[in-house]
């Protein structure tokens, strides 16, 4: 088959997982070029991982052989990026969150279907071995109805990621701890408990940061399927602790820690996989395999080749920051949010 030719757009902290799983996937994909305006981080892409580089955008919208573009600039570049490429039909794989704002993420999702441009999004945890084993298990009735979905993100960030021009500010990253770490593993969460309807949250900047947002949230959540549940996320928590989410089903309970997954049924049967981890959790944002980023990728390559929606996709990526965003208005207004959700317009 031929191999689908990419462009990757930014070079910045996620480039190093992308760059990594490209390599382990050209069998099936060809990068054309990694765009960056740095000159020294050109000259480092090539010498490190032999890609072609460019300078600016217009280096990949000229170029009519590029099929799908990576971005993986910060969240204020992509609403412009997004429409310079669907306006020459190059379908998208998005770093996380769409947008720095729901109207800004709304319109990336509603140009690209009127311009028939495939929408990905990066939000890999769905691609861990655990997530995918307990997917199936949900599939097949193996824990019940679910009544409960509790998440926890107890992470630690040092002031001295806060301290790079930009970040954990509104206007570059849209949000704090929910928007920029925690909205990972609330993507997982909806992926397997389905949607949220209300939310009642509490929201603060502790004393531990200096920085424009949140960087500690609590809340309490009530699913569409009348299940209960809490979400605690912060990056507060020294040294960073492994991300939990723990489902609560009406034949047992399952425990997605990291990259591990226990599952105690209640007719005394118990399964456990994998290995517990911080992965990325702590000081070093990139201390974590590259292996759901590859799987992710390669998912979104397939996607493009069938002409099908890449999971996930644009409208589930906007539904993960429609509960943010419920989140934190709940935390301003002290009261109960309901939360929209995107539909499948």
């Amino acid at each position: 088959m031929k191999r689908l030719r990419v462009a990757v757009i930014g070079a910045g902290m996620a480039f190093g997982p992308h760059a990594r799983a490209l390599l382990d996937l050209q069998d099936r994909i060809d990068v054309a070029c990694v765009v960056s305006r740095s000159p020294a981080r050109r000259d480092d892409i090539r010498a490190r991982y032999g890609f072609v580089t460019a300078p600016s955008l217009d280096d990949v919208t000229r170029d009519p052989g590029i099929e799908a573009v990576i971005v993986l600039t910060p969240p204020a570049s992509h609403l412009e990026i997004t429409r310079a490429l669907a306006s020459c039909g190059k379908h998208i794989l998005l770093e996380k969150p769409l947008s720095v704002s729901v109207p800004a993420a709304r319109e990336i999702v509603d140009l690209c279907a009127r311009q028939q441009v495939l929408l990905g999004t990066v939000l890999q945890h769905r691609f861990r071995a655990s997530a995918r084993e307990l997917r199936q298990l949900l599939d097949e009735g193996r824990l019940g109805r679910i009544e409960g979905i509790f998440i926890s993100i107890p992470w630690w960030r040092p002031q001295t990621y806060y301290d790079e021009p930009g970040r954990g500010t509104f206007a570059r990253d849209g949000g704090g701890v929910l928007v920029t770490q925690g909205i990972h593993t609330i993507d997982l969460a909806l992926s397997l408990a389905g949607p949220v309807a209300e939310v009642f949250a509490y929201a603060a900047t502790s004393r531990v940061h200096k920085m424009e947002t949140e960087d500690m949230v609590v809340a309490s959540l009530r699913f569409e399927s009348g299940a209960l549940g809490s979400l605690s996320a912060s990056t507060a928590c020294y040294p960073g602790f492994s991300e939990q989410i723990r489902i609560v089903g009406t034949n047992g309970s399952a425990t997605l820690e990291g990259e591990a997954l226990q599952v105690s049924f209640m007719d005394g049967t118990f399964h456990a996989s994998g290995t517990p981890g911080v992965l990325g959790g702590g000081a070093d944002p990139m201390a974590f395999s590259r292996a759901s980023h590859r799987a992710l990728i390669a998912q979104f390559a397939e996607a493009v080749r069938a002409r099908r929606d890449p999971v996930p996709g644009g409208r589930e990526a906007l539904d993960v920051q429609l509960l943010i965003d419920g989140l934190l208005r709940s935390a301003r207004e002290r009261t109960v949010v309901a939360v929209e959700h995107a539909g499948s317009g």
